[in-house]
C-alpha cells in the first residue's frame, strides 16, 4: 500500500498548521501516513513552533517541539496526496501556485464547508485551546476519510 502524504498549511508555521501536523501523527500509522506542515509566508522560517502551540499540544500528550517552520513550495504539490489549509488566505495563496486542476484538487480547507481556523497568534491561551479542539476534531474526521 501506498503511502498517504498530507502536508497541513497556515500562514507562518508556527501555531495551527504545527499543531494540526502533530495531532494527526499521534492518531495514525506512520507506515501508511507522513504529516508535514508549512506556511504560506516565510517569516519563521526555521524556527520551532510558537511556545504556546507546544504548550497545548504537551497538554494532549503530543510533543511537536522538534518541528521547524518552512515556507510552502511549488514542490510540496508533487510530493503530498492532500493539502489541507487554516484559512481561506492559505487557500488562495496556495491555489494561486497550483498550474493545474489536479494540483487544484488535492487542495482543501481543514475544517468542513470552508470554516476557518482562527489564528490564535495574537490572542491568549483561550485561542489555543479552541484551535486544539478544532484541530483535533478535524483530524478525527481526516483519519475517517482513510479508512
Amino acid at each position: 500500500m501506498k503511502q498517504v502524504k498530507i502536508l497541513m498549511v497556515c500562514l507562518g508555521n508556527i501555531c495551527r498548521s504545527p499543531l494540526a501536523q502533530g495531532i494527526l501523527e499521534n492518531k495514525v500509522d506512520p507506515k501508511k501516513v507522513s504529516v508535514d506542515s508549512a506556511g504560506t509566508a516565510a517569516y519563521h522560517q526555521g524556527n520551532s513552533p510558537d511556545p504556546r502551540s507546544i504548550a497545548i499540544a504537551q497538554k494532549n500528550g503530543i510533543d511537536i517541539s522538534h518541528q521547524k517552520a518552512r515556507k510552502f513550495t511549488k514542490h510540496d504539490f508533487s510530493i503530498f496526496s492532500r493539502i489541507y489549509v487554516m484559512d481561506l488566505s492559505n487557500y488562495q495563496n496556495i491555489i494561486a501556485i497550483a498550474e493545474n486542476d489536479y494540483e487544484r484538487a488535492k487542495v482543501h480547507f481543514i475544517l468542513n464547508h470552508h470554516e476557518e481556523v482562527p489564528d490564535p497568534y495574537y490572542g491568549n491561551e483561550d485561542g489555543f485551546i479552541n484551535c486544539y479542539e478544532l484541530l483535533d476534531n478535524a483530524c478525527n474526521r481526516i483519519v475517517k476519510s482513510l479508512n
